[in-house]
């Protein structure tokens, strides 16, 4: 596996404006520090703050918002009068599965006759909608809507009109400059949109679809006000959308606290299983078990395995299929991080015997020993590990398949843009993208991304960095406290769990635990907390010393063992600073 480099992090203090501080508590009666983290966050009203706080469901957008929306509407509705059968494609990871399953489900639901394809794109073919329009014409589907993906498919598409398939384009994906000729255009990043939420997922899309399709229906008298009940599709919106990293902020976030009010009571039995196989309490589901452990085992699907599997488990009626293949999925992750550990290590290797490849502001890596499904894995892991942008391309019968990491302040559309006369194709968003490559063009591409990285980044911006939220006394790490922070919940994607920091002594010097992690034994006005610092082990030589003081950032959790809850701390990182007898000095602000 890839190892953590020792390096020092630049740490952001927030600011801290105690006027506006003190009319955060007086108007939603928290905790100071609470108060202190939405200060931190960038909130400059309290109507902002109330909003983030309590939006509900009847608060999210018009899906009617979207300018296509009507269009697309329209066709549907003669699909359904005509019996007509519609094909649902869907891109292979999570979000695209979960979004190609709700809409299965919904049209089932409303009586239409429905099929799914979902593509393996390990093959690197150029284009793996072909292969959908060959089954959409085997199962005289007429109209063809894509989910999480289509945006930058327009001569596949162009392709689909002429054999008289009717397309409708749902994602959100960047578009690029030629779009897609069809019925209707879902996607809050085009140009033209007027959709408030741009940070929608492919997944929250479709849902939009099925919400403004359900008062379309009722709207015509065709069911009944309370026949679909759309708050049971919430799940796999949240599922997507947690896997997706999508934004936790605005209409994402009320998407994704009621989904996972769903999740934790879901009637869908794949689901229940693929929980149970991760060990995971149903009632007790957070946005980390879905990151950590659900959505790795669904997205092994697409990168070893066939991903249709993803939605046929999320469909399933039948508890021993869906056991089945819950176990399978399992086997299947096992799989995945084995091909994972392997390549990975390679890449670790190459990187030590080339220093080269980390001189620039950007790291460009490409062999034909890499696993491509594996590799967006690995990308994202070295990018953030080196904080610069980063390309790894795994290479097959002279194609390369790359996948694309950076940081704020490189975004990568407008270099794809740049570049696309070396590409075949590519796609994604200004944080994560992929693209297709002919070897030959690699040197090509590589030479010119590295030099607009280091012609547009600074040494600063390539400094790995950690955002306090609020400096905290031990005194004020009380159970009432963690549960004021439940208010900010669900964390993730733009609304990470706050960062505290404070001055502490070492009372006991570290230990490792689980070979890679360090566990520390700290004090502060006289009472013991401990905390973890994960993949930290590399540290223990430097901290193992008697009455260090530290300055340490860290996230409080709560620690259930043996029946037992305490108060434990994850450790972001430490800085060093004197062994004076009263305390500890405060570092300079980055």
């Amino acid at each position: 596996m890839l190892q953590k480099p020792v390096q020092s992090l630049a740490w952001v203090y927030p600011n801290v404006d105690s006027e506006w501080i003190k009319k955060i508590i007086r108007e939603f009666n928290i905790h100071p520090v609470t108060a202190q983290v939405l200060a931190a966050r960038g909130f400059e009203s309290l109507d902002e703050i109330h909003n983030f706080l309590y939006a509900k469901l009847p608060d999210l957008h018009d899906p009617h918002l979207f300018p296509d929306m009507d269009k697309a509407i329209i066709r549907i509705a003669q699909a359904l009068k005509h019996k007509e059968h519609i094909l649902v494609y869907g891109d292979n990871d999570v979000d695209g599965i979960t979004a190609a399953a709700l809409l299965t489900d919904f049209f089932t639901f409303i009586g239409a006759k429905v099929f799914y394809y979902v593509p393996n794109r390990n093959a690197l073919k150029q284009s793996v909608m072909v292969d959908a329009i060959d089954y959409a014409l085997k199962n005289q589907c007429k109209l063809l809507i894509t989910v999480d993906c289509g945006i930058t498919a327009a001569t596949e598409i162009e392709s689909a009109v002429s054999n008289h398939i009717d397309v409708i384009v749902t994602d959100h994906h960047e578009p690029t400059d030629k779009l897609p000729h069809c019925i209707a255009t879902l996607n809050p990043k085009l140009v033209s949109s007027t959709y408030p939420n741009r940070e929608l997922t492919g997944v929250g899309v479709a849902f939009k679809l099925a919400h403004a399709m359900t008062n379309a229906l009722i709207a015509s008298g065709e069911i009944g006000s309370g026949k679909v009940d759309l708050k049971r599709y919430l799940d796999l919106v949240a599922l997507g959308t947690i896997s997706d990293m999508g934004s936790l902020v605005g209409e994402n976030r009320i998407l994704v606290r009621y989904g996972l009010r769903q999740l934790r009571k879901t009637r869908r039995i794949g689901l229940s299983k693929l929980f149970s196989i991760c060990d995971l309490k149903l009632g007790e589901i957070t946005t980390i078990d879905i990151a950590s452990k659900v959505a790795p085992r669904l997205n092994s699907l697409g990168r070893i395995d066939e991903p249709r599997k993803g939605v046929e488990l999320l469909l399933l009626r039948d508890p021993i299929l869906a056991e089945n293949l819950a176990k399978e999925l399992d086997l299947n992750n096992i799989e995945r991080q084995k091909i994972e550990r392997r390549d990975a290590e390679d890449i670790e290797l190459l990187l030590q015997k080339n220093p080269s490849l980390l001189q620039g502001k950007a790291i460009v890596i490409h062999s034909e020993n890499w696993h491509p499904g594996i590799i967006p894995i690995i990308t994202a892991r070295i990018s953030k590990q080196y904080n610069r942008p980063t390309v790894v391309i795994a290479i097959d019968q002279g194609l390369g398949k790359g996948s694309i990491r950076t940081i704020p302040e490189f975004p990568l559309l407008p270099i794809l843009k740049e570049t696309s006369d070396l590409l075949e194709n590519y796609g994604g968003h200004d944080f994560a993208a992929g693209l297709t490559i002919r070897a030959e063009n690699i040197q090509a591409f590589k030479e010119r991304f590295i030099a607009a990285a280091n012609y547009k980044l600074s040494e600063q911006d390539v400094i790995t960095k950690l955002r306090l939220d609020s400096k905290i006394s031990f005194n004020d790490l009380t159970f009432d406290f963690m549960e004021s922070l439940n208010l900010l919940e669900p964390f993730g994607h733009e609304n990470p769990a706050p960062v505290f920091y404070c001055p502490v002594k070492q009372t006991w010097p570290p230990k490792i635990v689980g070979k890679i992690h360090l566990k520390l034994y700290l004090e502060q006005n006289d009472r013991l907390l401990e905390g973890i610092g994960f993949g930290m082990a590399n540290r223990k030589q430097e901290l193992t010393r008697k009455n260090l003081h530290l300055n340490i950032a860290f996230t409080p959790q709560i620690n259930n063992f043996l029946n037992k809850s305490s108060i434990q701390l994850h450790i972001r990182d430490v800085k060093i600073t004197s062994s004076a007898k009263n305390g500890s000095k405060e570092p300079e602000s980055s």
